[in-house]
């Protein structure tokens, strides 16, 4: 789908939010590149001259207001969103623009639902969070799996990445999710999010072919204990993460992702695999792609274009299953993700 809207991505220079200019661009749209650092933003216009240079501070609502001027919607890339969400968002509902982001934070996320539902529902505008791999995809995937169903038991989420070479702003948003957390793990169980220190254990999932029966990292809980809760009935929603990407992130000498393509891919692959339970029926659904960070970008874009477009099923803060037909938009992000869904 071609526009000639203009969308700005607050925190464009940096790896995921380069992804995501590179897909506006692809698809059409024109981009404002935003953030703190001028320089660094020049220096993308310069590979980009086409691109619109408007550098803002999140401490600087003045800045951010400028920055939104005559925009269609705002894209945030900037982690952690733990300092960046809130200003960000609501300089897009001064501005009465939508407002995503790519958050994976679940602090930051659940915020996102408790502090600007009201706001945004009376300004009857889009808020879409953690519109990205982590949180969205699974959330898609979930809802997409539930078809007809209005309520399930329970949830589960389980991660097959081939390694993860975590960039400086997930090491970032991590170390600040964790001293929010004082150290606490995190799970939702029994209809609510809980904090805890259980030990970490580990078990097995079976993952469709080639990947097999791998050993994972139970509950190692990601941003799908807000997305999918914040619409659907279940009172357990449970995320692993396979052993190696695991021990990757927990790696302190463990490397940023390294592009092997012409789009700056890694050679990372991934395998989302969801299954829902009810009744004890068992449902399930599963994408495969590469590139957890390069895979944010059609996803994001592929949500505001269809926010822009009218294709949004809400207003106020929603996640992505909540605010698009679910099923249809997974099918339209091929050939990024290919993805099996119950007939």
């Amino acid at each position: 789908m071609g526009t000639t809207a203009t969308v700005v991505v607050y925190g464009a220079t940096g790896h995921t939010g380069r992804f995501v200019v590179a897909e506006l661009r692809r698809r059409g749209f024109g981009a404002v590149v935003s953030g703190r650092n001028a320089g660094r933003l020049e220096a993308m216009a310069v590979e980009w001259p086409e691109v619109v240079v408007r550098p803002a501070a999140v401490d600087d609502a003045g800045s951010l207001d400028r920055a939104l001027a005559g925009a269609a919607a705002v894209i945030n890339c900037a982690g952690p969103f733990a300092v960046t969400a809130g200003p960000v968002v609501e300089a897009a509902l001064r501005a009465g623009i939508p407002y995503l982001d790519v958050a994976a934070e679940i602090e930051a996320n659940a915020a996102m639902f408790a502090d600007h539902a009201e706001a945004a529902r009376k300004a009857e505008l889009p808020v879409v969070p953690a519109m990205a791999f982590y949180g969205g995809l699974g959330d898609l995937l979930v809802t997409a799996a539930m078809g007809g169903w209005s309520a399930v038991d329970e949830v589960e989420v389980a991660y097959g990445l081939s390694g993860w070479h975590p960039t400086p702003g997930t090491r970032v948003a991590g170390e600040v999710s964790h001293e929010r957390r004082g150290g606490r793990r995190v799970r939702f169980t029994g209809g609510e999010l809980r904090y805890h220190d259980d030990e970490v254990t580990r078990g097995t999932w079976t993952f469709p072919e080639p990947l097999g029966r791998r050993a994972v990292v139970s509950e190692f809980t990601m941003a799908d204990v807000v997305t999918v809760p914040s619409h659907l009935e279940v009172p357990e929603v449970r995320t692993h993460m396979t052993v190696e990407a695991a021990g990757d992130l927990a790696g302190p000498d463990t490397p940023a992702p390294e592009a092997v393509d012409e789009l700056g891919r890694s050679d990372q692959t991934f395998v989302v695999d969801v299954r829902v339970r009810a009744g004890g029926v068992e449902r399930r659904a599963t994408a495969r792609g590469r590139d957890i960070y390069a895979i944010t970008a059609p996803l994001v874009v592929e949500a505001v274009g269809r926010v822009l477009t009218g294709r949004a099923r809400t207003t106020g803060v929603a996640s992505a299953g909540a605010m698009f037909d679910a099923a249809d938009f997974l099918r339209a992000l091929a050939p990024h993700l290919t993805v099996e869904l119950p007939h």
